[in-house]
């Protein structure tokens, strides 16, 4: 798999020209190739800040992302650099380095915020870093924070009261990391000696007060704190002095300084270590075209003039996946029909169980693959289509059984065609001996094996077609008297029907198979779905569980703050959770 991700250097994923965000399509086939789940590591901040030198050492490189030496802003757009994740074979670790936040030459943030909630939309682990200490300078800067929720949509429409909880966002939110570069504070708090992570957690604590001064000091505190499901700290030391800043690229690890370069080596670690899976709701692990086609959705709804939302993004990456996963399901039931099924089939039930034991491989295929099926529309299409390859092989296998014994026939009643041509029986006891030929031939024909399920239908078609001829004979036999004669005729209508009841009874007996199957079929996507929906139901329970005590952790800790009145809208967010996760419990135990 690793020559999947093998990438000499970084490649632009969006690149932003003129304001305008554009796809690279050379970065998107580097994804469509990663059928690994990827891990997603976005970093973002002000320019100039050292972004590219992390990015740089999680690649395991000195030198790939463009690390610039002056105050221009060198990253423009997203760049991505895919890698075998170091701890973790089984996964691909995607690096997108994005431009600087606040460059002056662009003279527009619009883009800046653009690039920020992109970032958030795309990375499992969200990396923001800045120079120094976490002051208000610095909250400032992270304005962008709390513009998401005008940025990014969790659903296509909002609750009743027209709003978004942080619930929703929580559930596809990044975790965050912040990386805090040059920091030159001891880590301390009322004397005590403490954590980066604890630095953080006092950095993000409230002020009491209800001015427009005091709400702006909250804000960016509070989204950080309600939207991201994990946070984190990271400080780190000049790495070497000032003159030779502008050379990172060629020092080695002896020419820095060894806080430093300790300092990197655990950001690095926790990274590999700690980042996630790039998972959406449901549990839907993000494969290489999975974030292809994410990007592209997003790309597409910025440049259209739209908020991208999570949700629509999601539907349309499941539309993409189920129509996939449909034809991956008819292509292992071909593969299994064709390596297991001989046609003609003695029975129509030897093919049926054939089909039915294919058919429900098949459904296993399509649900393991599928997920987000609005009204089991794919699903549906399936089932029409191994009902359509059902109905092909039934087709299928009466041609096949018919042309075999047709050919049967004409092989075996060919000498007594030929006998009748020859006037052979045209004579006195001519009948008799047509009769025994016919009765011969009928038993040698019964006991070919698998002349399949036309065996019988074929044959007195065939021996309806003999009949003037047997008719003829009979009338110029002198060896017979009229009496005789009447009752053979009798005897031989008496036959044919017996015959057609016979194949009446067949007829409906296969109809009866016919309509079993179906139900079987109907039943077998009602068990298998029924199956999926409770592993759906109990992986999103786990998801609002989660959320749930991250709702409930907050809550505490703004009653612990004081904070009464912004425990409100938390209060009513947790309600709501709750109604939901009651409502998904109900509905199960009813179906």
């Amino acid at each position: 798999m690793a020559s999947e991700t093998h990438m000499s250097g970084p490649e632009c994923l969006i690149e932003n020209t003129n304001g305008r965000l554009l796809v690279n399509p050379k970065a998107l086939k580097i994804l469509s190739a990663i059928k690994q789940p990827v891990v997603v590591v976005a970093i973002v901040g002000p320019y100039r800040t050292g972004k590219s030198y992390l990015m740089n050492k999680l690649a395991g490189k000195n030198k790939g992302f463009s690390l610039g030496s002056t105050v221009q802003s060198h990253t423009k757009g997203i760049w991505m650099w895919c890698v075998p994740h170091p701890k973790k074979p089984n996964r691909t670790l995607v690096l997108l380095d994005t431009e600087g936040l606040g460059d002056v030459e662009k003279g527009d943030n619009q883009n800046d915020s653009w690039i920020f909630a992109l970032a958030i939309l795309l990375s499992s682990t969200f990396v923001y870093n800045s120079m120094g200490t976490i002051n208000q300078q610095a909250m400032d800067q992270l304005h962008y924070v709390t513009e998401l929720t005008d940025r990014i949509r969790a659903k296509s429409s909002p609750d009743v009261d027209g709003f978004e909880d942080s619930a929703d966002f929580v559930s596809f939110f990044p975790d965050f990391v912040w990386t805090l570069r040059d920091f030159s504070l001891d880590l301390e708090a009322d004397g005590q000696s403490i954590t980066a992570d604890e630095y953080l957690q006092n950095s993000l604590k409230l002020r009491k007060g209800t001015n427009q001064k005091d709400k702006n000091f909250n804000l960016p505190r509070l989204c950080i704190r309600q939207f991201f499901p994990n946070k984190k700290c990271f400080i780190f030391d000049r790495p070497t002095s000032r003159k030779k800043l502008g050379q990172l690229e060629e020092l080695c690890d002896d020419d820095l300084d060894s806080e430093f370069v300790q300092q990197a080596a655990v950001f690095c670690s926790y990274i590999f270590s700690n980042s996630k899976t790039k998972t959406l709701s449901g549990d839907v692990k993000v494969n290489g075209p999975r974030l292809e086609t994410l990007v592209q959705t997003y790309v597409n709804a910025i440049s259209s003039g739209d908020v991208p939302c999570m949700e629509n993004a999601v539907l349309a990456l499941a539309e993409i996946e189920n129509s996939a996963a449909v034809q991956k399901a008819i292509a292992h039931y071909d593969q299994q029909m064709g390596q297991k099924l001989q046609l003609p089939t003695e029975t129509l039930q030897e093919l049926l169980d054939l089909h039915r034991a294919s058919e429900k491989e098949a459904i296993e295929v399509f649900m393991k693959r599928s997920f987000k099926d609005i009204d089991h529309v794919f699903q549906k299409e399936l089932g029409a289509q191994l009902d359509k390859k059902r109905d092909g092989f039934c087709d299928q296998n009466l041609k096949a059984s018919s042309d075999h014994c047709s050919a049967l026939l004409k092989d075996i009643f060919g000498p007594l065609e030929e006998g009748v041509r020859q006037g052979i029986y045209s004579k006195p006891g001519g009948y008799r001996l047509f009769i025994e030929k016919i009765q011969e031939l009928k038993k040698k024909y019964l006991e070919q094996p698998r002349k399949g399920i036309q065996a019988e239908e074929i044959l007195q078609v065939y021996l309806k077609s003999k009949e003037s001829v047997m008719d003829a004979i009979l009338q110029t036999d002198q060896t017979l008297s009229e009496k005789e004669k009447l009752i053979e005729v009798e005897r031989v209508k008496a036959e044919s029907a017996q015959a057609a009841a016979k194949m009446l009874q067949e007829m409906q007996t296969k109809n009866q198979q016919m309509m079993e199957q179906k139900e079987k079929s109907y039943q077998e996507h009602v068990k298998q779905l029924t199956e999926k929906m409770e592993k759906d139901r109990v992986q999103l329970l786990k998801e609002q569980e989660r959320t749930l005590a991250l709702k409930l952790q907050e809550q505490a800790q703004l009653l612990q703050e004081g904070f009464q009145e912004k425990n409100t809208r938390l209060h009513q967010e947790i309600k709501n959770l709750k109604k939901k996760m009651q409502e998904r419990n109900n509905y199960c135990s009813l179906s």
